[in-house]
This record gives C-alpha cells, sequence and structure tokens, in this order.
C-alpha cells in the first residue's frame, strides 16, 4: 500500500530544495555535527504547522502511531539515527541564530523565481511589527530594583510605544518585504521591543536582492548607520524628512505616492502575518530565543508556503491561512 504524502509532509519536503546561506569559513570546535541544520529545520516546519511551542509537545507528537507522524519521524532520521532530547534541545538553542541568514537566502530564492517586480518598480519596504510577550508585564519601577514580581513575567523582553497600541510589553519582529503584487519577505529578525528599527536595518537591507533599487521606511530609519549603508549600495532610500509639516521641498508629492505604497505593504503584510501565526495576542513562547525561533520559523514557512503555491499555480497571498490550518 503507497501511502500518499500529506500536505505537512510535502511541506516538510521542499526543505531539501531551497538554497542555504554559504557555511562559515570559521573552523568550529568540538565534535562534528552529527545531523544536519536541515533536519532542525525541518522539526521546526512541523513545531510551526501544528502549533507545537516545546520540544517535549513536538517529541509527543512524533510518537504517535500514525502513517503521517511515520512519515515525519523517517524524514527526520539521518543515517539510521533519530536524534535524542539531548540533541534536540541542544541544536534549538542554536537555530534561531541562524534563521535571519536563511530566511534571506530563501527570500533572494523566492524574488528570482516569483518574479513579484516584472510588471512594478523594483521596491522594498523595512518597517517592524511589535508582538507582545507571554504573561505578565514587568514595570519600568520593578525592573530599576530588580524585582520581578511575578513568575510569569518574561524578564528578556521590553517596552516599546507603537503609534496604534500604544505601550507595548514584548518583542519586535523587523521585516523587509517586497512592494509589489505579491508580498514576499526577504529578510526579518527578532529583538526586544525597545532595540531601535534603525539599528537592525543594515544587517536586514545586506539579505535583500541585488535588484531591489528602492527600499522604504519611515523616520525611524533616518540614521547615519543607514544612510552610509545606502550610500555604498546601489540603491535609493525614501524616508520622510524632519521639520516642520507641510514640507515645501521639490519632492515632497513623490515621497507622499511611495510613502502611500510602503504603507499598503508593510501594513498589510503585517496584518496578513499576524492572522495567519493568531499573533495578535500574546506570542506563545518566553526568552528571546524561544520567541526568535517561533516568530522567524513563522516567517520560514510563509515563505515555504509562498514557493509551494507558486510551483502548483495557486494564488500566492490568498487563501494563505487556510492552507496552513488544512496541513
Amino acid at each position: 500500500m503507497i501511502v500518499q504524502a500529506t500536505l505537512l509532509v510535502t511541506l516538510v519536503l521542499l526543505v531539501d530544495r531551497i538554497p542555504a546561506p554559504a557555511p562559515s569559513s570559521q573552523r568550529r570546535r568540538g565534535h562534528p555535527k552529527l545531523y544536519s541544520d536541515q533536519l532542525f529545520l525541518k522539526a521546526l516546519v512541523i513545531m510551526i504547522v501544528r502549533h507545537l511551542h516545546s520540544i517535549n509537545e513536538l517529541r509527543n507528537v512524533l510518537e504517535q502511531p500514525s502513517a503521517e507522524m511515520q512519515q515525519l519521524r523517517q524524514l527526520l532520521t539521518e543515517k539510521g539515527r533519530y536524534p535524542t532530547r539531548r540533541t534536540w534541545e541542544r541544536r534549538f538553542k542554536t537555530l534561531p541564530a541562524s534563521l535571519p541568514a536563511r530566511l534571506g537566502c530563501l527570500g533572494r530564492y523566492l524574488s528570482a523565481l516569483i518574479q513579484p517586480w516584472a510588471h512594478a518598480g523594483r521596491g522594498a519596504a523595512i518597517d517592524s511589527t511589535a508582538l507582545t510577550a507571554k504573561g505578565g508585564m514587568w514595570h519600568r519601577k520593578d525592573r530599576e530594583q530588580g524585582l520581578v514580581p511575578h513568575p510569569s513575567i518574561d524578564t528578556e523582553a521590553h517596552w516599546t510605544k507603537s503609534g496604534w497600541h500604544g505601550w507595548v510589553y514584548g518583542w519586535k519582529l523587523h521585516v523587509v518585504s517586497t512592494v509589489a503584487a505579491c508580498w514576499i519577505p526577504l529578510a526579518a529578525t527578532l529583538t526586544p521591543a525597545n532595540v531601535a528599527d534603525g539599528e537592525m536595518a543594515p544587517d536586514l537591507l545586506r539579505e535583500m536582492p541585488a535588484e531591489v533599487r528602492f527600499v522604504f521606511g519611515d523616520r525611524h530609519y533616518n540614521r547615519e548607520p543607514v544612510r552610509l549603508w545606502y550610500a555604498e549600495a546601489d540603491c535609493c532610500l525614501v524616508i520622510p524628512h524632519y521639520g516642520r509639516y507641510p514640507h515645501q521641498d521639490a519632492g515632497k508629492e513623490v515621497r507622499r505616492v511611495l510613502h502611500k505604497l510602503r504603507s499598503v505593504a508593510m501594513e498589510n503584510f503585517n496584518e496578513h502575518f499576524k492572522g495567519i501565526f493568531d499573533a495578535h495576542r500574546a506570542v506563545p513562547t518566553k526568552g528571546l530565543r524561544n520567541t526568535q525561533r517561533f516568530a522567524l520559523g513563522a516567517v520560514f514557512v510563509y515563505q515555504l508556503a509562498l514557493l509551494y503555491r507558486f510551483e502548483h499555480e495557486l494564488p500566492l497571498n490568498i487563501g494563505l491561512k487556510a492552507f496552513l490550518k488544512a496541513a
């Protein structure tokens, strides 16, 4: 009897087909890896699609005797070996640090494959969106005194003030996305919420495809390190000018149109992403590394879903939530 691959199994198999960033030339200390990085990326896809947020949950689900779980266990077995609990824990601790480079690599691959700028200007937008921390809030007066009044508080999160949501205790998901008919995340990283947007911009922008010629951002990116990066790159940064409104310079009307494009691209992508992965509520994880694994893993699954739907000639940004729920 031939067991047909389920949608989840098909998404996991896609991990073997996508490009990987170039390995570091720096020599690693210790024993060589017994398992490839792709194995743990496959496990991450399973965790995100099935809403599993701990290694114990993942291991318990994979031990179920269904045909689908047997297929998935086989895909997570290399050279006849299956990772032990300690191996899962150790490798998942290091996984989040490698995810930004993998997201950038897959973003470049998708942009070359899908050609989102075939009928539009080669533009991208950069922005951040706040994610609420799990548990209680660590108020400033308690933080300054080193007091943690409740064990549910995630002490690695921090505060930020959103123009829409007000004060938020949690995290920032920093994203670069295409400005086109299809929203493709090109780069992403996650930090505590108090990290400035402009501080993370240079690392994100280095992951962009070389064909991008315009990058749209808000005034938080009007910082010297960002301007220096654009001075070296063959790219134009479009950001609001400081000063009293209304501006009177000759380029204000052009900037108004381009800022509208940025707003439509990023605000819609952020809401679309949060709706798919239930990120309007508090994140389901605690700690920086665990939350990076969840949020950046969700971006990775979003990219994989775009790849699957492109190959099967399905609408790219329409019906993604139902598609992943069905997996």
